[in-house]
């Protein structure tokens, strides 16, 4: 297996993604990883650590994309960044997927550009995960589009529940549509046709709420892209603003070291699933290739778990799961 790694990607690069990749092939004596990005920092930052030279291997790519760089003209301008050479060794069959802690958006216009679609796919979509009281579900789309059809709504579904099932082993993924409410006729009128296309889909159990999120009542949360990241960035906030409220309250209410240390603990415990690095990132559903955006913060941990993300998508043929389902 190899994994090819941007490491000019994400707000502390390269030395996050260099220890990032280093710790997962510590943990995976089959894995080999690629790093793409500009050789004579790789160099360097390489030259800090002990590793198996032989599983460890660079790609120069002399250019890189910005966090807050055009897509569009990023993809066109920088033929030779980390992204482009990387995803196009993926094309090539050089390595068998794609990770990334950088520019989502360019991200995935060149996967679609580089890698196009599978077979049957309208739209590729981003999905994540989003944490529950009955663990891990997906939220899809998460900003690849913020405007969707009734048809492409319905293509989520499909690709998301064969995501549900080889990835989170979840046997019969519930469908659920982001709404104002639940009873049907709820919505815009997209809304509304949407939930109509989606009526006959299996195991779709109708309209869900805001509410109904986190208590983990569906397992697939269909959404456009605008609602969508909206829902992801206040998920992100979370634990940050409660440690922050709980800290100061029990600050205000003067209580002793021990028993704040005692609530922080428990606070950070109950937490812990809103941590992205803990998932690192997953695929691009749609695209014809494994290509993993994770978050631009992301610390070598995350590149680590966007590093397996990749093995289990290709293990598990996910890709070929998902084609079969719409051909």
């Amino acid at each position: 297996m190899i994994v090819a790694v941007d490491a000019a990607g994400g707000d502390h690069y390269p030395k996050n993604p260099v220890e990032g990749a280093l710790q997962a092939v510590d943990e995976n004596k089959e894995l080999t990883v690629l790093l793409v990005g500009p050789e004579d920092a790789l160099k360097k930052e390489l030259e800090n650590h002990d590793y198996d030279k032989s599983r460890v291997l660079i790609q120069h790519a002399p250019q890189v994309i910005g966090m807050e760089e055009s897509p569009a003209q990023a993809i066109k301008n920088k033929r030779q960044s980390s992204i482009v050479i990387g995803l196009g060794l993926h094309k090539a069959g050089k390595c068998d997927a794609f990770v990334s802690a950088g520019n989502t958006g360019a991200l995935l216009a060149a996967s679609m550009f580089i890698l196009g679609k599978l077979k049957g796919v309208l739209r590729p979509t981003i999905a994540v995960y989003y944490p529950t009281l009955k663990g891990f579900r997906l939220l899809v789309d998460a900003g690849a589009n913020l405007e969707i059809k009734p048809e492409t709504a319905v293509q989520f579904a499909q690709m998301a529940q064969i995501y549900c099932q080889q990835i989170l082993k979840i046997d019969k993924p519930k469908v659920g549509l982001l709404n104002v409410g639940e009873e049907e006729g709820k919505g815009t009128e997209c809304i509304k046709e949407i939930h109509d296309y989606l009526k006959f889909f299996p195991n779709f159990i109708g309209n869900v709420e805001g509410k109904d999120i986190l208590p983990g009542k569906a397992d697939v949360y269909i959404s456009d892209g605008f609602v969508g990241n909206i829902v992801l960035k206040f998920g992100e906030s979370i634990p940050e603003i409660l440690e922050k409220m709980i800290g100061k309250a029990a600050m205000d209410m003067e209580l002793p070291q021990e028993d704040l240390k005692k609530i922080t603990t428990v606070l950070r415990t109950a937490l812990a699933p809103f941590n992205y690095e803990n998932v690192g990132g997953i695929p691009f559903l749609g695209v014809n290739g494994v290509s993993i955006v994770g978050h631009g913060g992301s610390s070598p941990l995350a590149i680590k778990n966007m590093i397996k993300s990749a093995v289990k998508t290709v293990e598990n043929d996910v890709n070929g799961k998902i084609v079969a389902s719409l051909n």
